[in-house]
């Protein structure tokens, strides 16, 4: 995929994902990277509110696009925010590159009213057609060696929805994404990416 390729695939997800969050919101954007979904939450949905990154560059474009933004490392958590303080808390390919992951899905729902996580889907078929062969998986959604990954971990659609109960959130909305299409059939073995949007049941 070439960068212009990228580009477009990453508007066209940043679109389905505003779908989801209502007008006027108040949002958090966990690992926003150069701040390109919040500034279209704010221009096209009137939403407001902060992103965090780490990235020295991301955060300088978080700047120049005149967006809130925060530097902290997501390990360290979120005490900085006080229960229900936004109305959405985005994780979008966040989950993934943390350790600890179970403590983040519930520090998200604490400070948000709904939260909403995307991760690669390792279940889909590509996937386990190349585990089957006896390889680790390199495709759009993972790209990487498994030697130079920055993923600390991977997890299927199915893993999350356990993890999920596990940890008393509720479920609102669940879909697969692949090439830029919704997936509602069979999401754990068609979709190349898994989203969830939940809150504390």
């Amino acid at each position: 995929m070439n960068a212009l390729q990228l580009q477009a695939s990453r508007q066209t997800f940043h679109r389905i994902i505003a779908e989801l969050i209502p007008r006027g919101s108040r949002v958090l954007d966990l690992g926003c990277g150069s701040g390109e979904l919040l500034a279209l939450l704010r221009d096209e949905r009137g939403c407001s509110g902060y992103g965090i990154e780490l990235d020295d560059a991301q955060v300088m474009a978080c700047v120049a696009r005149g967006i809130n933004v925060i530097q902290h490392n997501l390990e360290e958590g979120l005490a900085l925010f006080e229960d229900n303080s936004f109305d959405v808390v985005l994780q979008l390919d966040t989950l993934q590159h943390l350790r600890n992951t179970e403590a983040m899905l519930r520090e998200t729902a604490r400070i948000g009213r709904v939260g909403l996580v995307s991760f690669p889907n390792f279940a889909h078929w590509p996937h386990r057609l190349s585990v089957l062969r006896g390889r680790m998986p390199v495709t759009r959604a993972l790209p990487y060696q498994w030697y130079d990954t920055p993923n600390i971990r991977v997890a299927t659609f199915a893993d999350f929805e356990v993890l999920a109960r596990r940890n008393g959130l509720r479920i609102v909305e669940s879909f697969g994404l692949h090439e830029g299409e919704v997936v509602r059939h069979w999401p754990n073995l068609m979709a190349s990416s898994a989203v969830f949007q939940f809150e504390r049941a």
